[in-house]
Formats: C-alpha cells, sequence, structure tokens
C-alpha cells in the first residue's frame, strides 16, 4: 500500500521529480506473465491436438513442437491431460499467481530431464531452463495474491470442465473413422464419451490400438474433471468479502455528510460488497470481485479532495489480487477523477433520468400519456400510499418484503450497481416505499398489495429508484402509477428531486429512431431493440422518458479496450443476468437472512 496522503494526491500532480528507468534490453518486466501465459497456453492447445487427431500428432509441424516445455507427443492421453493442464495454468500465469508461478518453476526441471531422458533433444533441454530462468529472474511480477472463493467454485468447475471433456471426447472418438467397427450413430458416439469419461468401456468397438488410445484418452478426461473438481471442493475456502458493521458505520458517516453528491451513493451499503477507504478515511470505494475482475460501482464515497486517495488504494488492491480493474456507472465527475488519477479511459454507458419534483405535473400535452393511464388505473378502484420505511409496522413491512420476493420474474436475484439488495432494514428507515392497493379485490395472501415501489435516500432531500415489482395479475400500468404518485407526494416528504431507471445506451436509442439516422446508427438501434427482449434496454427507456426528466450520462471505466468483453461478462453476472453457479436454494436464503437480516435482499430495479 502506498504512504502518500490524500493532500498529496488531491491535484493529481507528482510532488517530487520524476526518474525515468529504463529497463534492460529483452521482454519487460511487466510483460512476463502474459508472455509466458501465452507460450503455456499454445503448448497446451498443441498437446490438445495431438491428443485429438492422430494425423496431427505425426505431422511434421508436431515434430518440430516436441521440443518445447510441456509437449507429450507419444501418448494421446498423456497429451490431452497436458494440454488441459497447462491451459488451466496459463491462466494463472496471465494472471501473476504466484501458485501458477511456484507450479511451473516446479514442472519446468522434470520437463528438461524428460527431454533429455526421453527425446535426448538438447534443444528441449535449453528451452526448458531458459524459460525456468526467465521466471526465476522476474519471479517478482508473481506476486498475485489468491481470490475470493467458496465452494460453488467446485460445482462451476464440474460443470464447465465435463462440458469441455465430453467436446474433447468427442473428437477423440472420430478421430479413427477408419478404425471403427461398423458405423454407429451419433447416440452411440456420446455414450462411448461418456462411458470413457468414468472409465467403462462403450459400444463402439475400434481395430487394433485405436481402441486402447479412445479408452485411456477418454479416461484421462475422465480424472482431470474428477481431480480439479476435488481439489476446489476440499481446500480451504476464502468466502467472498462482505461489509462489516463498523465498514458500514463508516460508510453511512460518509453519506451523512457527502450523500447528495451522488444519487447510487447509498447503493455501496450492499452487504455483499467490500471496502477500500482512503488514507484519511474521508473517502471510500465499494467493489465486488466477478470473474477476475474488480467491480465498483457509482463514485466514490466521501469528501471529493479525498477520492485520489480511496482509488489509489483500490488501484493497489487490484494490482495485489491481479484483478482487472473496472467502475461501472460512474458520473461524469467521477469518470474525470478515475482516468486522471489512475490513467484508464472512460466509455458512455448510458444515462440516468433524474426528475425534479417541484416542476412535474401531470397537466400539459407532453404528459397526456401518462395522465390517461394513471386516471383509468385509479378509475379501476387503485390507490397509492407514499411512506418512508420507518412509518410502516413490522406487520405490514413483512407482507411488502414478501411480496416483493414472490413477484421477482425470476430465481436470481437481479441488481448490483443501482441495487440496495434489501427492504425493511431498521438501519434503512429514510427508505421510501409507494405501494398500490385495490380495495375491491379480494384479500389474498399479500392483503389488497398490487405493486411495490421502493427507493433509497440520495442524500437530505433526494430518493433514487431501487426495485419496482408488481403482482402480474394487476392491472398495466402500476409502475407508472407508482412513479407519478411517488413524485406527487415527494414536495411533502422534503424531496425536491428523484433519480428513475438507468438507461443504456439511451442516446443511441433516441438518435436512432430519428428522421436522418444513417444506416450504422439504426443498425446499432436494431441490435439494442432485439437485446431489450432480454434486458429491457427499451424498455426502461421508454418508461423513462414518459416523465420527461434530465438525463445525466453514465459512464464506464476501464483499463484497456480487451477488457470490455471481460467487463461485460463480469458485469453481467454482478446484475444477475449471467449465473455460472445455480442459486442457494431458497430454505438456505431464509436461513442465512434469520442469521443477519436483509442480508441477501431481493432488489433489482425493474
Amino acid at each position: 500500500m502506498s504512504a502518500r496522503t490524500d493532500e498529496e494526491t488531491s491535484g493529481g500532480v507528482p510532488t517530487g521529480p520524476t526518474r525515468v528507468r529504463r529497463w534492460p534490453r529483452g521482454p519487460r518486466p511487466e510483460n512476463v506473465p502474459l508472455l509466458v501465459g501465452r507460450a503455456c497456453s499454445l503448448v497446451g492447445l498443441l498437446d490438445i491436438a495431438a491428443g485429438s487427431f492422430p494425423r496431427f500428432r505425426h505431422s511434421r509441424m508436431h515434430a518440430l513442437a516436441e521440443v518445447l516445455p510441456g509437449s507429450f507427443g507419444p501418448s494421446a492421453a498423456l497429451s490431452l491431460s497436458a494440454g488441459v493442464l497447462l491451459l488451466l495454468l496459463a491462466h494463472g500465469l496471465k494472471r501473476r499467481k504466484r501458485r501458477a508461478w511456484r507450479a511451473a518453476v516446479a514442472l519446468l526441471p522434470v520437463g528438461a530431464l524428460a527431454q533429455f531422458g526421453y527425446r535426448h533433444s538438447l534443444l528441449g533441454v535449453l528451452l526448458s531452463l531458459a524459460l525456468l530462468a526467465l521466471l526465476l529472474r522476474h519471479r517478482d511480477q508473481f506476486a498475485a495474491l489468491p481470490d475470493p472463493r467458496s465452494r460453488w467454485r467446485a460445482l462451476a468447475n464440474f460443470v464447465l470442465m465435463s462440458a469441455g471433456s465430453v467436446v474433447l471426447g468427442l473428437l477423440v472418438v472420430n478421430a479413427h473413422p477408419h478404425r471403427m467397427v461398423g458405423d454407429p450413430s451419433v447416440a452411440d458416439r456420446l455414450a462411448q464419451v461418456l462411458y470413457g469419461l468414468v472409465g467403462v468401456q462403450g459400444p463402439i468397438d475400434y481395430r487394433g490400438t485405436a481402441s486402447w488410445t479412445v479408452a485411456f484418452s477418454l479416461g484421462a478426461l475422465g480424472l482431470i474433471t474428477a481431480l480439479t473438481t476435488s481439489y476446489l471442493a476440499f481446500r480451504p475456502e476464502h468466502p467472498a468479502a462482505r461489509l462489516t458493521e463498523d465498514d458500514e458505520r463508516r460508510l453511512r458517516a460518509l453519506l451523512a455528510g457527502h450523500g447528495a453528491r451522488d444519487s447510487l451513493g447509498h447503493f455501496a451499503l450492499r452487504r455483499d460488497k467490500a471496502v477500500v477507504f482512503s488514507p484519511s478515511g474521508k473517502a471510500a470505494v465499494t467493489y465486488r470481485v466477478v470473474s477476475g475482475v474488480m467491480l465498483a460501482s457509482g463514485d466514490p464515497i466521501g469528501d471529493v479532495e479525498a477520492w485520489p486517495g480511496a482509488i489509489e488504494r483500490f488501484m493497489d488492491e487490484a494490482r495485489a489480487h491481479s484483478w482487472t480493474p473496472a467502475v461501472m456507472g460512474c458520473s461524469e465527475t467521477g469518470g474525470e477523477v478515475w482516468t486522471r488519477e489512475t490513467g484508464l479511459d472512460a466509455l458512455e454507458l448510458g444515462d440516468e433520468a433524474v426528475v425534479d419534483a417541484a416542476d412535474f405535473s401531470l397537466t400539459g400535452r407532453a404528459m397526456r400519456n401518462v395522465r390517461q393511464m394513471v386516471k383509468r388505473i385509479e378509475r379501476a378502484g387503485y390507490e397509492t400510499r407514499v411512506r418512508r420505511v420507518a412509518d410502516l409496522g413490522d406487520a405490514e413491512l413483512d407482507r411488502v418484503r414478501r411480496a416483493a420476493d414472490a413477484w421477482r420474474g425470476t430465481d436470481t436475484e437481479r441488481g448490483f450497481s443501482m441495487a440496495l439488495g434489501r427492504m425493511g432494514d431498521p438501519a434503512d428507515g429514510d427508505c421510501l416505499l409507494a405501494t398500490a392497493h385495490k380495495q375491491d379485490a379480494e384479500p389474498g395472501e399479500y392483503g389488497d398489495l398490487k405493486a411495490v415501489l421502493h427507493f433509497v435516500p440520495w442524500g437530505p432531500d433526494g430518493v433514487s429508484l431501487d426495485l419496482m415489482r408488481r403482482d402480474r395479475s394487476a392491472d398495466p400500468g402500476m409502475n407508472e402509477l407508482l412513479i407519478a404518485a411517488a413524485l406527487q407526494a415527494a414536495p411533502r416528504l422534503g424531496i425536491t428531486r428523484v433519480s428513475l431507471n438507468f438507461a443504456m445506451f439511451r442516446a443511441a436509442l433516441a438518435r436512432g429512431e430519428k428522421i436522418g439516422a444513417g444506416p450504422v446508427l439504426r443498425a446499432w438501434r436494431g441490435l439494442l431493440v432485439f437485446l431489450s427482449r432480454w434486458f429491457q434496454i427499451e424498455s426502461l427507456y421508454k418508461l423513462n422518458a414518459k416523465f420527461r426528466p434530465r438525463w445525466e450520462p453514465r459512464f464506464v471505466v476501464y483499463r484497456t479496450s480487451a477488457d470490455l468483453p471481460r467487463i461485460g461478462f463480469a458485469a453481467m453476472q454482478a446484475e444477475g443476468f449471467l449465473t455460472l453457479a445455480p442459486p442457494l436454494p431458497r430454505v438456505l436464503r431464509r436461513r442465512r437472512a434469520v442469521r443477519r437480516p436483509c442480508a441477501h435482499g431481493d432488489a433489482a430495479r425493474a
């Protein structure tokens, strides 16, 4: 960790002379892990090709590649095993993991001895020793700490490795078409793979030694899957970080003094996030690690002058673990500070809809559609109530919470950057709850409740939309009804501004539908409309636009363009759109909630 203070970093200007370090000829130290990892991946792919395709194993190209460290050509089973393990090792080397470095340093002397004793290749020995010397010389570049992990990683590994083993197994089975007995069907070939992975003879027979080669190759793949899964299941568990009670107390103190700056500030209190504070404690950055991406959201919390200190701590933590740093949904000011202090880049991600409560009215031609919808729903017998969470009784609050959980459209809880993850926590009494009721309806499990909107505080005079849930049997337009009710009740509650949903790629959607839009812009808008079937991109934009908001741009901060696909994948996991491991059973989620109330809430915008 750096020891410089916030005052030294607040201006973003070096305080002393800068020395330019000139590296000796050869690869720069920071590039060594990437180069070694790529070389390891290349050898792993060559081994897999040698194990899957007999012709490649006897080709001139493979004869030249046999001198590479880790190349195992004569045995198909050994080639497949080594190839898969080398790909796993390459991933750790690219991420600068110390354990991967130790494994490579231990295996390279063994590879050198194998080259000398089995192939009698002096060149192969020299290549292994040269790579070993390179790793030893730059061992300080492989200092990344282990990632947070849990038992679910074992299940995810089993699923992914099994799928990969089946694909490779089909290649192995079909690599000997002229030695197959008869003409087996696709089902027989798949059965041969599945039986072979568990060490059982399948329904297909081969002539000559091909039967032995296929059986041992499939058995090797199944053994690797079993060993890696067992290792992940029984290794010591390092659960992902959570906000401690002291962290939450310090964050609430920062929000009390500076929470009005960012509408996403209160979402930093999600309890499935970790936090780093500036050296002075006047600013903080909250984050979650997803698939090797250190994902922050919104602006740093606290005094702007202390932001650089918190950002530096964030980057130090990312470097210590070799995580990919990224920020989702920061404001323009936040993006400027992030890019200035870290050298990262920023890209506009979309716009946040903010409505000034004092200027809101349902009158006028521009609000005709919303006004007609609200009047129609009110005539159908619906009424609305807008209250602070602290003003609800325990029984009613529990009923609202259970209804919101039951009305969630998916089994996976969605939301990260703009979702609090809980409702009705005693510490969140300032949150706002808008509910819709139908008095003449038959009382159900949740009484006359038909829809719920939950808002979190945005400083002393604002709120930010957290979740929208409704009974699927209720009349359409519940969201419009409750947003209008919340905006109309805002002045009475001392609220002057309301942040609605975040509209991704709003500018492209808005400009793409106008006259004169070019073919590229129209094609981009068409793709966004197509993706809206799953991600509600267009529907959220249209819902926000109905209330004539002012649009505040939001940005994603990233290191390089090559990181954007990985960041996008991690963001979709964090938001709940992609799930690699199955969610906890509902019974386990309830038990965990009893131990710490609302630790895993059900909030999600839309």
